[in-house]
């Protein structure tokens, strides 16, 4: 018998950052999917959780959504690391002033890294970066590949590199640590991110841990000086992307030390070339501790 896919998918993304749905959206298509609890945990804002909680509301009780966001944060050994953070206070003013501060330093970067391409000599549609930039909501990577992806100057080159697929290609060859055009965001530090989700009322989580760091060991190690040095709550040990082996290296040496694991599908949306379907990962025969996380789906106000 094939294992059932979970009911909770804890990481999706709407408009109000890189997804391709606005947030009721979002919870339509994780409602259509079968997901019961769910988490809106778009980058640096919490702009749509209302709307998406007011959709939840209107469900008449098939599906929960827990207020949240995805932090994008630096660390002393790694360029770009993510922490999730459920269960907040998407009202707090001090939470929305360091999200605000946050917002400003990606855009910073993103001017820094659109500055890099242009002098690698990529084509950049300007309009739709400055057009996020105008509505207050965070632009990012994905964003800026798109801008060049679709520049039709860029079409035969594309072609001729092998990055005409889809924009993700262009994100991967020149947008990541070590590539030509990344560049490093100041701020904020994982203690720092974790901090505000504490002081927030919530608990933090590092997502997708096998995405941004390959080796295993260095994984444990960076977890276990998370929560010794940071006290992070948990880790994503349940992803799209993440293999069985590396799946129970998480839970194992978590439930050693009492963090809590969750997991997701990272919906981006329907056109997404990876991140597209909801409750798309596995469990391997393993338990989520979700801790209070399902609790912490709190009403709109």
């Amino acid at each position: 018998m094939s294992e059932a896919a979970p009911t909770f998918d804890l990481q999706s993304h709407s408009l109000f950052s890189d997804g391709q749905l606005g947030p009721a959206e979002v919870v339509a298509a994780a409602m259509e999917a079968g997901v019961e609890l769910l988490a809106l945990t778009d980058h640096d804002t919490v702009g749509g959780i209302d709307l998406a909680l007011e959709a939840a509301e209107a469900s008449g009780g098939r599906i929960r959504v827990v207020p949240a966001t995805e932090l994008s944060s630096i660390d002393d050994e790694h360029a770009d690391l993510h922490i999730l953070g459920y269960g907040i206070d998407h009202h707090s003013f001090a939470f929305e002033q360091h999200l605000r501060d946050w917002r400003e330093d990606r855009s910073e970067r993103v001017t820094h890294m659109e500055e890099a391409l242009e002098a690698l000599g990529w084509k950049i549609d300007h309009d739709p970066l400055q057009d996020i930039r105008d509505k207050g909501r965070p632009v990012g990577r994905p964003h800026l590949a798109a801008s060049v992806f679709f520049h039709p100057k860029n079409a035969e080159r594309l072609r001729a590199e092998g990055l005409d697929g889809d924009p993700s290609q262009l994100l991967v060859a020149y947008l990541i640590p070590g590539k030509p055009a990344f560049v490093l965001r100041s701020t904020p530090t994982v203690g720092q991110a974790v901090r505000a989700i504490h002081d927030a009322g919530g608990v933090a989580i590092w997502a997708h841990p096998f995405w941004d760091v390959d080796d295993p060991d260095e994984v444990v190690a960076t977890l276990i000086r998370f929560q010794e040095r940071h006290r992070i709550d948990g880790v994503e040990a349940f992803y799209k992307t993440h293999t069985e082996e590396q799946t129970r290296l998480l839970v194992r040496v978590a439930g050693e030390r009492g963090l809590l694991t969750t997991g997701s599908a990272d919906f981006h949306g329907p056109r997404n070339a990876q991140f597209h379907g909801f409750r798309d990962f596995r469990l391997y025969g393993e338990t989520p501790a979700l801790g209070p996380i399902p609790g912490m789906a709190h009403p709109r106000r």
